[in-house]
């Protein structure tokens, strides 16, 4: 295998560039040739090919997002025969194997490909860090950043105006985010997917806070939670009188995803990148690098597509005492 692609797919994240960089360096010092694909599986379809040679990754480990582009595609999801023609593109160019970087949905069609007798590695970036195989994912860090200082922000307004506030993060299913920002921005309660719970328990432990003595609220919700933002604005407006005071609303959305990746997540992103190209290039295929306990590890991307992974009961219990 002297030819190899990587591809970015999915949600972008924050450190997918340092990946590439990783991968097309490592990939070229071990005397492969390296390719990008633009913009995700839909790219890797069209056959969207480009060569990647050192310099063309040179200015890009500190930028957010991916340069190659990213998106998701419907058509690689539901059609084998997409699948098979992306193969044959690649084929085409020579290319016997790739690398996806990318979340659940990405390293999904990872496993399909490989099914399909091509090899693939697969790179653990998502983050809603809901991915199984990887204890942290490649944006996690980043994201969390972003949260953090926005929480504190909104704090100094809480706190000047003896306000409640509540803020959506995102996660989908999963509620790592809300979970660790809500431990680490000391948030008196948090909703989840995993531990939904009703408008009027926020209501109760956001007065609770209020009674202990403190001079604001703060609550943290996962926009995929069946309670989120919007159900407990609905709530809170309809009984506004009878609570006795007003809930404002922060979404974060998108700004979660943006902007340069911390120190973390470009060592993070690195160090999965390389050893991604390096299992990929000694005939390796069909799993993912991910960080387990401390350290790179691989896990088969039919475990991978197939499990959920759950979320840390003990930091939930941890935030129960500490919201205290």
């Amino acid at each position: 295998m002297k030819r190899i692609a990587v591809v970015t797919s999915g949600g972008d994240a924050a450190g997918m560039n340092a990946a590439v960089r990783a991968i097309v360096r490592v990939g070229t010092d071990m005397g492969m040739e390296m390719f990008g694909i633009r913009n995700g599986y839909e790219g890797l379809i069209a056959g969207d090919i480009l060569p990647l040679l050192n310099r063309d990754v040179g200015e890009i480990l500190h930028l957010g997002g991916t340069f190659l582009g990213t998106a998701r595609s419907r058509e690689f999801r539901d059609s084998v025969d997409a699948r098979r023609q992306s193969m044959e593109k690649m084929r085409g160019e020579g290319i016997g194997g790739l690398i996806v970087i990318g979340g659940n949905g990405s390293q999904t069609g990872s496993w399909e490909l490989t099914r399909l007798g091509f090899p693939v590695v697969g790179v653990a970036s998502t983050v809603d860090n809901d991915l199984y195989g990887s204890d942290i994912s490649i944006g996690v860090d980043t994201a969390l950043d972003i949260i953090i200082e926005s929480i504190d922000r909104i704090r100094t307004t809480a706190e000047s105006h003896h306000r409640a506030f509540l803020i959506e993060v995102m996660g989908k299913t999963c509620g790592y985010l809300a979970l660790a920002a809500g431990l680490a921005g000391g948030a008196d309660v948090i909703v989840t997917p995993e531990f939904d719970i009703a408008p009027a328990e926020v209501e109760q432990q956001l007065a609770a806070a209020h009674a202990r003595g403190k001079r604001y609220a703060l609550a943290v919700v996962t926009d995929g939670a069946k309670n989120n933002a919007q159900r407990c604005l609905e709530y809170f407006k309809a009984r506004e009188d009878e609570i006795g005071y007003e809930l404002r609303v922060t979404i974060l959305g998108h700004v979660q995803r943006g902007g340069a990746p911390s120190t973390y997540d470009r060592i993070l992103a690195s160090r999965l990148g390389a050893a991604a190209i390096k299992l990929l290039a000694g005939g390796g295929s069909g799993q993912l690098a991910g960080w387990i306990d401390g350290a790179v590890a691989f896990t088969p991307l039919e475990e991978v597509a197939a499990n959920k992974k759950q979320l840390d009961l003990d930091l939930w219990q941890l935030l129960g005492v500490l919201a205290k």
